[in-house]
């Protein structure tokens, strides 16, 4: 049985920017550096960023479950600001899960911030029923929280008042 679970985020962003740092390979530089205790680094196999797009994850040491797998980007829809990454190798699938998948979608909120809805959908075999706990969403989250930060850190100027 196919299972999910989602969260939502909000970005102090405009939907399109926050798309230009998602929708393609930019995640492959800002993760590793951004958030260094989740993933040490990440390696572009194949593809230039489209679906079919191979990437090579590798977690930072000592947090527990997999240490490294591949993904492939299996669907990136621009107008609708999707984007779906598909475990196929290693990490997950070694522990007994058959099924583990990335969907990231930004939904426009307003001209100036959106909502990144982060779902991961899986699927286990009875056997690995231990390993359900693994499942979780909380990476996708923590990504969200680190793209937030960017861009208030980045995009925000001092507000400065005029003379009345």
């Amino acid at each position: 049985m196919v299972r999910e679970i989602s969260n939502e985020s909000e970005i102090q962003a405009p939907a399109a920017k926050v798309w230009d740092l998602y929708g393609g390979l930019e995640m492959v530089n800002f993760i590793p550096v951004h958030l260094p205790n989740l993933v040490h680094k990440i390696d572009v196999l194949q593809g230039d960023g489209g679906e079919g797009t191979l990437l090579h994850i590798t977690f930072a040491h000592g947090l527990g479950g997999p240490t490294s797998y591949k993904e492939k980007f299996v669907k990136i829809d621009n107008e609708n600001r999707i984007k779906i990454a598909e475990t196929v190798e290693g990490g997950y699938l070694d522990l007994g899960f058959t099924l583990y998948k990335f969907r990231v979608e930004i939904i426009e909120k307003n001209e100036e911030s959106c909502i990144v809805k982060s779902t991961v959908e899986y699927e286990l075999k009875k056997e690995a029923a231990s390993n359900i706990s693994l499942a979780s969403v909380q990476p996708l989250v923590a990504i969200a929280q680190a793209v937030n930060n960017y861009f208030l850190n980045t995009t925000r100027q001092p507000h400065v008042k005029g003379d009345a």
